[in-house]
């Protein structure tokens, strides 16, 4: 027996979310790209590119975009309520306002464990962590939401306007 969702806003489907989230990560991977160009330059300008097997380069860009990605949706949903990725998608947060504090841990629980994605090792645990992500967010009917909405108490919305 299927629950029906709560009056007010239409909750997104998952499928808009994640076309939003890899519309942003497109974005975000021409930066880590241009990051890692710059970085394998620059380290093997001053001799520390062998440094931990070659890996450095990696490390530091993704950490860096990693970094970048979460600062852009803590701030975007804080400002706007969406990124440019929902907006594209015509979705959107919602409650509309929310303190700070509470999109911050949200930005720290999905997307910062990009910011690990560049150590070997434990990416295969950020990767895995994502990907669990994802899949509560399907799990959860009728709201999809996921750890990191449920954490803010938030919920991704159809933007009818």
């Amino acid at each position: 027996m299927a629950r029906t969702p709560p009056p007010g806003p239409v909750p997104a489907e998952w499928w808009e979310r994640l076309a939003a989230r890899l519309i942003e990560a497109l974005v975000f991977g021409v930066f880590y790209y241009i990051l890692f160009i710059a970085l394998w330059g620059i380290f093997r300008t001053v001799g520390m590119l062998e440094m931990f097997g070659g890996r450095l380069p990696g490390v530091f860009s993704w950490s860096a975009a990693g970094a970048a990605y979460a600062g852009y949706d803590w701030w975007a949903h804080s400002r706007y309520g969406r990124t440019f990725g929902k907006a594209i998608m015509r979705i959107r947060l919602e409650p509309r306002r929310l303190p700070a504090r509470a999109l911050l841990k949200r930005a720290i629980v999905y997307p910062a464990p990009l910011m690990l994605m560049g150590i070997p090792v434990v990416n295969l645990a950020a990767g895995m962590l994502l990907f669990g992500l994802g899949l509560l967010i399907l799990i959860d009917k009728p709201l999809e939401r996921g750890p990191h909405d449920r954490l803010a108490g938030t919920r991704a919305v159809k933007d009818l306007r």
